[in-house]
């Protein structure tokens, strides 16, 4: 990848008053210390779809944070639309600032890019805030298929990330520690503990502390629900994650220094009594623009070097900022709309209430699931493998509509953006996309989950049956699956196993009808 200037301001920095979404809150979305910014509180945001109240308590919070910590320099409106905002922001720019324009950063979906393009008298910046640029990812991709050639996976990306910023690398270029990839040193099984704190001394995460300004947002959020007939779903509460850069930092730092030792061996292990495990906290202030990705996978670089911490950890993590989460991002532009509306398993079913609504009647008696949708319900977030194994694969094995599916991901969780929910669901999880970016479905049966979890031990179903009132809908469901996909499984070498599997299976036509008779409804 050629050299580029993603993480400065420098890049394509236009003149004038810099308009800034509320996911481009960082200092690197402006070109000085001196210029001034224009934030849009859109309430009409909220009242085209049902976000969850901790998503927008977030948002809110971080745009309010942003403007007071800009001072005189910042021009901080509320209207109905974008469009009524800017025209009473433009209302309080001297005749200087409204000669030399407004600009702004590419957004982050397609439809904010739309609009800020349709505006006249506004500056498009390239996208700042990511690891490389679209074009130097397109350039990448572009080469795929020609011989010698990186394919579009994303760990021949990661890799060539790695090396463009020279991250984790010995001098010569080579990987620290030889290797590439340490999951096969990470991703253990659930402790016997019921914590983390308990099972290896890991310290809680880092919480913020609400002040004045989110004592307001909760006021004027809960003005729109009683005045303004906007709805949200979920439960309010304390504010966990960061919405300022200092905060961002704070948080940071915590986590390197005492979580991210047992992040790597428990990245993927689920506790019932420890929702947060080991994990940064990190994905509301990067997708908020607080912290840049770089910055923060140096600075786990540097808590491997310098503190000790466990190289596999450190690269576990560094995988999950600049690898995954860039790759993503890049993948949502490269792939382009027709990929969001992919649904190549042909699954139509619509979500039901128990689900769109988080349980908030508690009508799931099925341990794992109950407790994620309580997680959710009441944080807005679950790390990424509830949200892959659990909620996903029960979705997948249900033959919910991907598109109703990346939808429900986007307004429930606190992080959930378009870009981020796209190749995450429409592919990773759903695998709606045929296969394009995971080369076969995440689907499973309760084994997994009783070996990951300790979620089992406390459930009415058992894991190991398949077949009768206590049989397991994830086991179930699994062979359900697998049943009505057959021939498309049968042809995947990674998959054909499960085919044979089923094949071996007495009672494989009456799973299939029992599941059928389970359908969605609450397990």
């Amino acid at each position: 990848m050629a050299d580029d200037t993603a993480g400065g301001a420098a890049a394509g920095s236009g003149d004038g008053v810099r308009w800034l979404f509320a996911d481009q809150l960082g200092p690197h979305f402006l070109d000085s210390t001196s210029q001034r910014a224009v934030l849009v509180e859109s309430t009409r945001v909220f009242a085209r779809r049902t976000y969850h109240r901790r998503k927008a308590h977030l948002v809110l919070s971080a745009m309010r944070h942003r403007a007071a910590e800009l001072g005189e320099r910042a021009v901080l409106v509320q209207a109905a639309t974008y469009r009524e905002g800017l025209a009473l922001a433009r209302e309080q720019l001297t005749d200087a600032e409204r000669a030399a324009g407004l600009s702004v950063c590419d957004p982050t979906s397609r439809a904010a890019r739309r609009f800020v393009r349709g505006l006249d008298g506004v500056e498009v910046l390239p996208a700042r805030g990511w690891a490389v640029t679209e074009a130097q990812f397109a350039h990448w991709a572009g080469r795929k298929g020609q011989p010698g050639q990186p394919r579009l996976l994303m760990e021949d990306f990661y890799r060539e990330v790695r090396k463009h910023h020279h991250l984790l690398l010995e001098g010569d270029g080579s990987p620290l520690g030889g290797t590439w990839n340490y999951d096969h040193d990470n991703r253990e099984p659930a402790p016997k503990a019921p914590t983390l704190e308990e099972a290896a001394g890991v310290a809680e995460p880092w919480w913020p502390h609400e002040d004045d300004v989110d004592a307001q947002v909760r006021e004027d959020l809960d003005r729109m629900v009683r005045d303004e007939g906007v709805t949200f779903v979920g439960e309010d509460g304390p504010r966990r994650f960061a919405v300022t850069r200092r905060e961002a930092l704070a948080n940071l730092r915590h986590f390197l220094t005492h979580r991210l030792e047992a992040f790597g061996p428990y990245e993927d292990a689920m506790l019932a009594q420890d929702r947060w495990m080991a994990h940064s906290l990190m994905s509301v202030p990067l997708n908020l623009g607080l912290v840049h990705p770089v910055e923060v996978a140096e600075r786990a670089e540097a808590a491997h070097r310098e503190q000790g911490v466990r190289l596999a950890s450190a690269e576990g993590f560094v995988r999950q900022v600049v690898g995954w989460r860039e790759y993503v991002w890049h993948l949502y532009w490269h792939l382009g709309e027709d990929f969001e509306r992919a649904n190549e398993l042909g699954a139509r079913e619509p979500l039901p209430r128990w689900f769109t609504d988080l349980d908030a009647d508690g009508e799931v008696r099925a341990a794992c699931l109950s407790d994620v949708l309580g997680t959710v319900r009441e944080e807005g977030w679950a790390h990424h493998i509830p949200r892959l194994m659990v909620l996903g694969g029960y979705a997948l094995a249900r033959g919910w509509d991907p598109q109703e599916l990346t939808a429900w991901f986007h307004t429930r969780f606190v992080d959930g953006y378009a870009w981020v929910m796209a190749a995450n669901t429409i592919g990773m999880s759903q695998h709606a996309d045929g296969g394009v970016v995971a080369t076969k479905p995440y689907w499973s049966g309760g084994a997994y989950v009783d070996r990951m979890s300790d979620y089992c031990k406390r459930c009415p179903y058992d894991p190991k049956k398949r077949l009768g009132e206590d049989a397991c809908p994830f086991t179930g469901g699994y062979w359900a699956f697998t049943a009505r996909h057959e021939e498309r499984l049968a042809a995947n070498r990674r998959t054909s196993r499960a085919v044979s599997g089923l094949h071996r299976l007495p009672d494989a036509d009456a799973v299939v009808a029992q599941e059928a008779d389970r359908g969605s409804s609450a397990p």
